[in-house]
């Protein structure tokens, strides 16, 4: 996802990747990335689930991550010791040792939409829109993305997955048995 022009190299290169695969792959709002403790992951075998604490609404869920995500905080993890100062919960650590600000992520974000040369200036909000289109164009039901995006009412899931009512009539055609 993040390959390119100016990717840091080293733990805070590592770091950031993980960040943004974290973003995507999970669909976390930004102050729910940088609220994680080492703790909320929870691996079986190669999979992982990140437990989210004190979402919007102080509502916890269990959101599964893809593999690429997964793969990308596994490489953080072996060198995060790098980044500690002093022993910290946090998943993710700024240059001080202690938990990576959301200012920090909305930068990284936005400094990767320029190394990649992007036509428009997504933020870390844009990459949840993202990741909630995705999973819909995936043929993922809205009920289960409402449930990983921690949205309350289902109205507010549909807003995040902006698409052509040609193209859901299309696909709707396309796949239903009737028509």
């Amino acid at each position: 996802m993040i390959e390119g022009p100016g990717h840091a190299q080293g733990a805070r290169g590592l770091r950031d990747r993980a960040v943004l695969e974290v973003l995507y792959g999970a669909g976390l709002r930004v102050t729910e990335c940088v609220a994680l403790d080492v703790d909320d992951l929870r691996w079986d075998c190669d999979e992982l689930t990140i437990r989210v604490v004190r979402g919007k609404g102080d509502k916890d869920r269990i959101v599964p991550i893809g593999t690429l995500g997964a793969a990308a905080v596994q490489r953080y993890l072996e060198v995060r010791h790098q980044l500690l100062i002093a022993p910290a919960p946090s998943l993710f650590l700024g240059r001080n040792g202690t938990r990576l600000s959301d200012r920090t992520v909305r930068e990284l974000v936005y400094r990767r939409c320029k190394a990649v040369e992007a036509k428009v200036r997504v933020g870390p909000h844009g990459i949840r829109h993202s990741f909630a289109t995705h999973l819909l164009l995936r043929g993922c039901d809205l009920r289960s993305i409402q449930e990983m995006l921690g949205h309350a009412s289902l109205s507010s899931t549909q807003r995040y997955t902006k698409l052509d009512l040609g193209w859901l009539a299309a696909e709707y055609y396309r796949a239903h048995p009737r028509t």
